[in-house]
């Protein structure tokens, strides 16, 4: 006998979205009497295919059977480019019912393969959707049906870019223990949550129904896809019966049952879920039904509009997006930049499987059976009540830059965008807005528009602040000598500005290196951090002087230790001028060798004996430690020039015995008077003249080691005759100061 028992019934059976709207189109269409047909049953259900032939509309198994003119109607399951293509080709009406998520999953492997992604796909390699989606691959696809197929791929692939994606009706527990094991092993890969929202729900709802019953019934066809696959999920929990209509029913035993659960497939028209109902009825006269079918039909199909604040639950997370059960058929899409205004974050960061979240409605379409939801916008109105709150409390806010305006740039926070205006976005006018694109900031709200639902802020208050809290505590603390760590914040020709935290000091140019150079930019750049000392303090300005160069990088501190006079050392010509010429002894360091100490015979032009870029050798003669002066000499290392043998006339002279000197005339030397002397010629007076003024002054070296130092000499005596007019240049005025000594001593010696 029968016991009393109770029907529960699943929520989600009959039609999903994308076989209603199938059946749909192909009603739609009936009007082209006998000359539709639709490419290969439009669903797995024998029935509706029956109704669909007596009024006219056929299923044909092949493209060859389309006659040109003809109505096509593409099944809900999709088909491959190539076929679209041929369907061209042969100049029929085609008619696109493929299910919106199938369409979906076809876009994405295109785009993806395009791009040089492999394409891999979970499912059934026989079924036509997989067909179909393996069709609209650029690259190679593989299918996988489980774990062990999936390792395999993983195993093939290793060095290559590779995209998953899901057929529409794959087991949701399989597939998450996929997606499970390739981020375990293959954290590159990007994976697509492809599997209908319609058919989670359905499966999940069937294990839960099938969890708490004696006996389950599956409606649907034995040839679908996602019917099969609710039988096995449901068959874990207890026995199953699957039945194509209701007749089926009284030939099974329905003995002991307390609890009867009813699902259908996708495909399952609603009036066959409706008889087999009433067949139940019938066989359990005691019955007591849970659940209200009618009423949860009329609620999977309530409409939305656009600007709808709506409640729903995370289903699936990906890279690119969220999707969203609201509870219609449709399946709510949040894209990722409707998540948060935050570029760092990911959308699985952001939302979980399972999370309820309010959303407001975009975009809805029912051809594709999507709406476009947005969670930012429902954060940002939220988030307008704590600016205002912050505003009245003048406490400080977090935001990130999202755009760059006309006049400032937009900070979002919590999705709320609040204008900052350019004289109040940086600390100084000069700076970029540009740089402060998708970087988080701090700010305060200055103003606040509740009517207009809009708020004004302020960066630069915050910086000024913390600037202004660190200049006091630098000034606490420093002290001349003092090492302290810094930025390089702008360069000038005359040397380098550092941020040492609330100021900024200079180096000077001469305080950054030891070396000669000709722009600060040699030594440091903007953004370096560098260690400088703090050379002076100005506090009542606010100014400080800094060094960069070391101690232990001086050259003449390197000098001292390892040179000293009489060595001889190899230097390299760096300059010539017409008293000499400078060589680098070390880098930083130069010497003199003066004209005199060239060679050893006269020298009127330096340049002919030597080269900028020359390496000679060098003797140091002399070593100024107090005005950093070096003097060296090329001829201290030439020999001695061999004496000139007397003059025959002169050894006979000297062998006569007479007391009266006697002259001797050369061709060099004209005769001349006893009493008279010698007249000689104006330029070998100038040169005797100069040669022995050399000598008397032998003890007064020339103690010039840099150009830098002769032009020290001349601005001291530039300073000591400050009423002559400084016009000359240093190597003129040390050439001039040579050409008045030599005609003075000329003058002298003529007279």
């Amino acid at each position: 006998m029968l016991t009393k028992c109770k029907i529960l019934v699943a929520g989600t059976a009959g039609f999903c979205f994308g076989v209603d709207r199938a059946v749909k189109i192909v009603y739609n269409n009936l009007n082209n009497h006998n000359n539709v047909v639709t490419l290969g049953p439009i669903i797995h259900n024998q029935s509706v295919v029956s109704d669909f032939e007596s009024k006219g509309v056929r299923a044909i198994s092949d493209i060859s059977e389309v006659k040109s003119g003809q109505t096509v109607i593409i099944r809900s399951h999709g088909v491959s480019a190539d076929v679209y293509k041929r369907l061209n080709e042969l100049s029929a009406n085609v008619v696109d019912a493929t299910c919106p998520f199938v369409s979906r999953i076809h876009k994405i492997v295109n785009e993806k393969s395009k791009e040089g992604y492999l394409v891999a796909v979970a499912g059934d390699r026989t079924h036509p959707e997989v067909i179909g989606i393996s069709g609209h691959c650029e690259s190679k696809c593989y299918v996988f049906s489980d774990l062990e197929e999936l390792k395999r791929i993983l195993s093939e692939t290793e060095n290559e870019k590779i995209i998953f994606v899901s057929q529409t009706t794959f087991n949701k527990h399989l597939w998450e223990k996929c997606r499970e094991y390739i981020h375990s092993v293959r954290k590159s890969a990007l994976i697509f949550d492809t599997i209908c929202d319609a058919t989670s729900k359905r499966q999940e709802e069937a294990i839960s129904i099938a969890s708490k019953s004696d006996k389950m019934i599956i409606v649907g066809g034995r040839h679908s896809s996602n019917t099969l696959k609710l039988k096995s999920i449901c068959s874990e929990y207890c026995e199953c019966y699957l039945v194509e209509s209701a007749d089926e029913l009284y030939d099974l035993n329905f003995d002991g049952v307390h609890y009867l659960g009813i699902s259908a497939g996708a495909s399952t028209p609603a009036y066959i879920i409706e008889e087999v109902k009433r067949a139940m009825s019938e066989i359990l006269e005691n019955k007591e039904e849970e659940f209200n079918f009618e009423e949860a039909i009329e609620q999977s199909l309530k409409r939305i509009y656009i600007g709808a604040r709506v409640t729903g639950t995370v289903t699936a997370v990906n890279k690119t997006e969220a999707l969203v059960d609201i509870g219609t058929k449709h399946t709510g899409v949040i894209p990722k930049d409707e998540l948060t205004d935050d570029p760092s974050k990911m959308p699985e960061d952001i939302v979980s499987v399972g999370d309820e979240i309010e959303v407001i409605v975009l975009k809805t379409n029912d051809q594709e059976g999507v709406d476009t939801l947005s969670k930012k916008q429902v954060d940002a109105i939220a988030s307008f009540e704590n600016v205002v709150k912050a505003h009245e409390e003048n406490t400080i806010l977090t935001g990130v830059v999202t755009n760059i305006v006309r006049r400032g740039v937009l900070v979002s926070t919590n999705g709320f965008k609040v204008f900052i205006p350019a004289s109040q976005a940086t600390e100084r006018r000069s700076d970029n807005l540009d740089d402060l694109l998708n970087k988080t900031v701090e700010y305060k709200v200055i103003e606040v528009d509740r009517n207009r639902n809009r708020a004004v802020g302020s960066i630069r208050i915050i910086a000024n602040e913390k600037r202004a809290e660190a200049k006091a505590k630098f000034f606490e603390s420093a002290e001349v000598g003092k090492t302290v760590t810094g930025t390089v914040k702008s360069i000038t020709d005359y040397g380098a500005f550092v941020d040492l935290g609330g100021i900024d000091g200079l180096v000077r140019k001469a305080d950054l290196t030891w070396k000669r150079i000709k722009h600060p930019s040699e030594v440091v750049s903007v953004g370096d951090e560098i260690e400088v000392t703090i050379k002076s303090i100005d506090r009542e300005s606010e100014k400080v002087s800094l060094v960069y160069k070391k101690d232990e990088d001086n050259p003449w501190t390197i000098f001292d230790k390892n040179y000293g006079v009489g060595q001889v050392i190899t230097v390299k010509i760096v300059s010539i001028t017409s008293f000499g010429a400078f060589a680098q002894i070390i880098e930083g360091i130069d010497g003199l060798i003066h004209i005199s100490q060239i060679a050893n015979q006269r020298v009127d032009n330096v340049a002919d004996i030597l080269s900028v870029g020359q390496e000679v050798e060098v003797k140091i003669t002399e070593i100024d430690e107090e005005k950093k002066r070096i003097s060296l000499s090329i001829r201290a290392l030439l020999p001695e020039p061999e004496k000139e043998e007397p003059a025959e006339e002169e050894a006979e002279t000297d062998d006569t015995d007479t007391d009266e000197p006697k002259v001797v005339y050369s061709t060099e030397n004209p005769p001349v008077e006893d009493d008279e002397p010698v007249e000689e010629t104006a330029e070998e007076t100038v040169e005797e003249s100069a040669e022995e003024t050399v000598e008397e002054k032998a003890d007064e070296p020339v103690k010039v080691t840099t150009e830098e130092a002769v032009e020290e000499k001349v601005e001291e005596t530039s300073d000591e005759k400050t009423e002559e007019p400084a016009g000359e240049t240093t190597e003129e005025a040390v050439e001039e100061k040579t050409e008045e000594t030599v005609e003075e001593t000329s003058e002298d010696k003529a007279e």
